[in-house]
């Protein structure tokens, strides 16, 4: 049995109209590629995360039709969710409606034979930056922010981030104390390029995480980022368009 690792899927069968082929070639015919190296990778006894920005549809019913895509493919998977996942629900709306073969993390814990995972989505903070690794591409669905918006928009950041640990160290108190593997999910980076600790980080090792596993990002550049060890934690960037759309195996 292994674990494997795919972020930031952004499928839109409920909504194909937010195909992600509106952002370039690298993303032509994407479902059909993680589909085909998905079922050459993975095995029905298998565990696969998927940090977030699973579906672009805003309503739970139009991600249905996602999620059941994701269903369909082999293994147990853990979703968390993502800044794009506006359809995601209170816990006792996923726990009714989800497909069988997929859990979620949300102030909770998932256990999976000896491993117990946990996490949180994050949120953008000014302790790390990626901007000189993305190649700058046009974004053709990106609204146009009045400067007011963008001032209040940095106001918000830390606010958000602040929940977000909150809500991170709810979830890794949670973690089972008998499991051999501790992972911890991530949307956001929880730390920068150069691995120098953050403020998510330290929770990571203060809770004695052995693998956090997170996306978010994406155009950036091939091999630019491979992120590594840090301080007993091994951090995997794992957004399917880094990844060319091939699961990453975790463990």
């Amino acid at each position: 049995m292994s674990i494997w690792a795919l972020s930031d899927p952004h499928l839109a069968f409920g909504v194909p109209g937010k195909t992600m082929e509106a952002f370039g070639p690298l993303w032509e015919n994407y479902a059909d590629k993680i589909a085909t190296n998905w079922q050459k990778l993975i095995a029905p006894q298998d565990l696969v995360l998927i940090p977030g920005d699973i579906s672009w549809a805003t309503h739970l019913q139009d991600a249905l039709v996602d999620l059941q895509w994701i269903h369909a493919l082999p293994g147990t998977k853990v979703i968390l969710k993502g800044n794009h996942d506006h359809w995601w629900g209170s816990s006792k709306k996923l726990s009714e409606m989800l497909p069988p073969s997929i859990h979620f993390i949300q102030n909770n814990v998932f256990n999976w034979n000896s491993v117990t995972i946990a996490g949180a989505r994050l949120w953008d903070t000014p302790e790390y930056t990626f901007d000189g690794y993305i190649e700058f591409r046009e974004n053709p669905r990106a609204r146009i922010k009045t400067p007011e918006q963008i001032a209040k928009e940095k106001e918000d950041e830390e606010r958000l981030f602040q929940r977000e640990l909150e809500r991170l160290k709810l979830s890794l108190s949670l973690l089972d104390k008998k499991a051999i593997t501790r992972i911890a999910l991530t949307h956001y980076p929880p730390i920068g390029p150069d691995l120098q600790p953050s403020r998510a980080s330290a929770l990571l090792e203060e809770h004695k995480i052995d693998i956090c596993v997170f996306g978010h990002l994406h155009s950036v550049r091939s091999n630019s980022l491979p992120f590594g060890t840090a301080r007993g934690v091994k951090y995997l960037f794992t957004s399917c368009d880094y990844l060319d759309f091939v699961p990453l195996k975790v463990m």
